[in-house]
């Protein structure tokens, strides 16, 4: 793993992790990757290295309370992005709510004295964000697999149709056909 410091460059995508693993939920198995990216108000340059070092925490903190994972995170001065793995019971719209909200809370408190010098009131972060999902097979392979299922075979229903439509119930035996037959 790596991380931002001073020595490293805004624009270097830092790693957070290679465990692209399936997860598991109490009922369910997922792989669920999201790709977000935020940018700051009024695209101010404001992030530094220190701040993104700090932003890393923060999302990792924020994903782990969420039971989801940050897998990926870099950033230049006006922007971040982020690849997490959610679970599926998040919405999208609550998790970046939560990041974003943190996040910006945290920092103004932390680094205010350079933060007021390009963005005021208690905004950080723009209202809007990119979220894009992620991962698995290309699309094309994906829209391969759903058309190639197997469909069932009217010849199986039309026989089953037909077995059942002589049938009737005993109370004092399992199903019996009417003409005594099978």
């Amino acid at each position: 793993m790596r991380g931002v410091n001073s020595g490293e460059n805004l624009q270097d995508v830092k790693s957070m992790s290679k465990s692209y693993e399936w997860r598991t939920g109490r009922h369910c198995v997922f792989s669920n990757h999201v790709h977000l990216v935020f940018v700051t108000k009024y695209r101010r340059g404001v992030l530094t290295d220190d701040m993104l070092t700090r932003l890393r925490e923060v999302f990792a903190e924020t994903m782990a309370q969420m039971d989801g994972e940050l897998l990926e995170f870099g950033g230049e001065d006006d922007h971040v992005h982020l690849l997490v793995a959610a679970h599926p019971k998040t919405a999208v719209s609550n998790l970046v709510g939560k990041l974003k909200g943190k996040s910006s809370y945290l920092l103004r408190q932390e680094f205010w004295t350079e933060i007021k010098k390009k963005l005021w009131d208690n905004h950080f972060w723009s209202p809007s964000y990119c979220v894009v999902s992620c991962g698995g097979a290309p699309l094309e392979i994906v829209k391969a697999y759903v058309e190639q299922q197997r469909k069932p075979s009217e010849k199986k229903h039309i026989d089953q149709s037909q077995r059942f439509a002589n049938r009737k119930r005993n109370e004092d035996k399992p199903w019996t056909t009417q003409s005594g037959g099978k």
